[in-house]
C-alpha cells in the first residue's frame, strides 16, 4: 500500500456484496474506491512476499554458501548463446590436447628431492645395447612419486646410552646430536600448528586428538605455548609487513563477523579500553585488508570491536605524508570508510551486480538486460589481464571498449525509474537505486589508472578468518586474537606470493636476531631463500 493511504476497514458480507455486484455488472460509484484499495493491498503483499523470498534466499546463502553467481549460471537457459567459434579458434581448440587429470611433478614443489644415479652406467660411458654411442645426460629424469604418511607433528625419542662405574657410581651418557641438544621442539613444530590452525582453521583440540591417536601427544595448550613464543619472536615482521602496507598504492578492505569470549556478557571495566563512540558497542569483527605496494600484494587482519575504516584509519597512520591519496575499493557500506584520510573511493562492482542476481527468477528481462551488460566489462578487464597492459593501457581500454555498456547500463537504469517500469520501492528499484546512487564510485576504473572493478580479492581473504570462525568459533581472548591475526597476515600474504607459509615462519624463527636488525629483508617476497614457484593463492 501506497505511504499516507487510508485504512479502509471492509467486512466479510461486503466483499460478498461486491462481488454479486461484479457478476451482475452492477457497480456502484463506491465500489471502485474498493476496488483500487483490495488491488494496493494485493500490490503490496506481493512486494512483501517477494521481498521475503529474496532475504530467505539471502540468509540460505550467507548459510550454506553460494553455489554460483555466474551469468551462464542464474540466467534462465544459461542467457544469450555466444557467437559460433571462428574456423581459426575452432581448429585450435579440436586439436587442443587433453590432460590426463593428474598432477605433473612440477606441482609436488613442497616434497623432498632426491636424486639417484645410475647403479652402472655413467655419462661417457659406452652404450651397452650398441657399441658405437656414448651415454650423456639427457637433464630428463625418470620420475617417481612416494607418499608417505605421518602425524602433523612429528617426534623422534632419543635413547642416549648411560654407563656406569662399578665402583665410585660415576655415570656417563651418550651426547644427543646437537641439533636437538637442550631443545624439546624444534621451529617446524611451531609453524605447521600455526599454518593448521591459522591457516586451515584446523582447532588446537582437534590436533590434540588427532595427534595422542596417532603415539605423539600434544596437548592444547602446549600447542598455544608454541604458537605464542614463535609469534613475539616474529613480531617486527609483523610490524614491518604493516609498514609497507601503509604505503599501498591500492587498498581492499572489509569485515566479517568474529567471537571473542572476553567481551561476551558484561563489559564492565573496558569502557576505558574503548572510544568514546564504541562504549556501547556490543559487536566484534576481523577486518581484512589488501595492499598493492609495488607489485606485491600485502595481506592484513585485525580483530576486535573496530569497523574496517577505523581499522583503515589505524594503518594510513603509518602512510608517509608525501604520498598522494591511495585507491580504496570496499562496498558501499559507510563504516569501511577512514573518516580523517582522504582516498579515491571505488565501490565494488560485484555487490552491485549480486542484487540482480538474487532477482533472476522475478524480473529475467530486466536482470539478463544487466548482467549481460557487465559480463562484457569483465571480459573486456580479462582480455586486458592476458595482453599484460600496464594500469594507463588498461584505462584506454576500458574506455573505449566498457564505458559505452556502461552508459547504455546507466542510461537504462534511469529509464526504468524514470518512466515508471519499475516500481521504486520494489526490490528491483532498490537495485537500480543502489546502483545509480554509487554509480560514480562504481566506475571509477574508467576514469582512474588501476582501479580494480569489485573487491573479491578481500573476500577471498576473509575466507581464512571465516574458516577459523566455522571451525574453531571463537578467540578467548584480545591477545589470542592479536596472535591469530598476526599469523593469518603473515601465511596469507605468503600465499599471495607463493611462498611456502610453513618454511617462511621456521626461517623467520631460526633467524629472530637477523629479522629484528633488518625485518625488510625477511618478508615472504624477499626473504633468503631456495626459489619456490608454482603455489597459487588458496580460496
Amino acid at each position: 500500500m501506497k505511504k499516507g493511504s487510508a485504512k479502509l476497514e471492509v467486512s466479510t458480507e461486503q466483499l460478498q456484496e461486491l462481488k454479486h455486484r461484479i457478476r451482475e455488472r452492477k457497480l456502484q460509484e463506491a465500489d471502485y474506491r474498493l476496488i483500487e484499495a483490495i488491488l494496493e493491498t494485493v500490490e503490496f503483499l506481493r512486494d512483501a512476499v517477494q521481498k521475503k523470498t529474496i532475504a530467505v534466499k539471502r540468509l540460505l546463502g550467507m548459510l550454506f554458501g553460494v553455489r554460483t553467481e555466474k551469468t551462464r549460471k542464474v540466467l534462465p537457459n544459461g542467457g544469450p548463446k555466444p557467437p559460433p567459434p571462428s574456423p581459426t579458434t575452432a581448429g585450435q581448440t579440436a586439436t587442443k590436447r587433453k590432460g590426463h587429470g593428474r598432477n605433473g611433478v612440477g606441482e609436488y614443489w613442497g616434497a623432498e628431492k632426491v636424486q639417484i644415479a645410475h647403479q652402472n652406467l655413467k655419462t661417457g660411458d659406452s652404450c651397452p645395447q650398441c657399441p658405437k654411442g656414448k651415454l650423456y645426460d639427457t637433464r630428463r629424469p625418470a620420475v617417481l612419486v612416494h607418499f608417505q604418511g605421518s602425524p602433523p607433528v612429528m617426534a623422534t625419542v632419543y635413547e642416549c646410552q648411560s654407563l656406569r662405574c662399578s665402583s665410585c657410581g660415576a655415570v656417563f651418557s651418550a651426547e644427543a646430536p646437537q641439533e636437538v641438544s637442550g631443545k624439546k621442539y624444534d621451529e617446524t613444530a611451531g609453524s605447521t600448528i600455526a599454518v593448521l590452525k591459522y591457516g586451515h582453521g584446523f582447532p588446537f583440540h582437534r590436533l590434540e586428538h588427532l595427534q595422542a591417536h596417532l603415539g605423539i601427544p600434544l596437548p592444547a595448550s602446549t600447542q598455544w605455548e608454541l604458537v605464542d613464543q614463535k609469534a613475539r619472536a616474529i613480531l617486527p615482521v609483523y610490524e614491518c609487513l604493516m609498514q609497507q602496507a601503509a604505503q599501498g598504492e591500492l587498498l581492499h578492505n572489509d569485515d566479517t563477523a568474529m567471537k571473542i569470549l572476553q567481551y561476551l556478557g558484561k563489559r564492565a571495566g573496558r569502557e576505558e579500553e574503548l572510544e568514546a563512540d564504541q562504549a556501547d558497542r556490543s559487536g566484534v569483527f576481523t577486518t581484512g585488508i589488501i595492499s598493492v605496494f609495488e607489485g606485491h600484494k600485502i595481506a592484513l587482519f585485525f580483530t576486535g570491536t573496530n569497523h574496517a575504516g577505523e581499522n583503515m584509519a589505524q594503518l594510513l597512520e603509518r602512510r608517509q605524508e608525501s604520498r598522494a591519496p591511495p585507491l580504496q575499493m570496499c562496498d558501499a557500506l559507510s563504516r569501511n570508510l577512514p573518516q580523517k584520510f582522504e582516498v579515491i573511493l571505488c565501490n565494488c562492482l560485484a555487490h552491485a551486480r549480486r542484487r540482480f542476481t538474487e532477482l533472476v527468477e522475478e524480473f529475467p528481462a530486466e536482470c539478463e538486460f544487466v548482467l549481460e551488460s557487465l559480463k562484457k566489462v569483465y571480459l573486456h578487464d580479462e582480455q586486458a589481464k592476458q595482453e599484460g597492459m600496464s594500469a594507463k593501457q588498461r584505462l584506454e581500454y576500458h574506455q573505449g571498449h566498457s564505458q559505452p555498456v556502461m552508459q547504455a547500463l546507466e542510461d537504462w537504469l534511469h529509464e526504468q525509474l524514470d518512466e515508471n517500469k519499475v516500481e521504486p520501492n520494489s526490490s528491483m528499484g532498490e537495485a537500480i537505486s543502489y546502483m545509480l546512487a554509487h554509480w560514480e564510485p562504481l566506475t571509477r576504473f574508467l576514469r582512474v589508472p588501476g582501479a580494480p572493478l569489485d573487491n573479491n580479492i578481500c573476500e577471498r581473504a576473509l575466507k581464512r578468518a571465516i574458516l577459523h570462525r566455522k571451525n574453531c568459533l571463537f578467540y578467548k581472548t584480545q591477545h589470542g586474537a592479536f596472535v591469530g591475526d598476526l599469523y593469518m597476515s603473515l601465511i596469507y600474504t605468503c600465499m599471495l606470493c607463493g611462498t611456502n607459509p610453513a618454511q617462511y615462519l621456521t626461517e623467520l624463527e631460526r633467524h629472530t636476531s637477523e629479522l629484528s636488525d633488518n625485518p625488510l629483508q625477511w618478508l615472504p617476497w624477499n626473504y633468503p631463500r631456495q626459489s619456490v614457484s608454482g603455489q597459487p593463492a588458496t580460496d
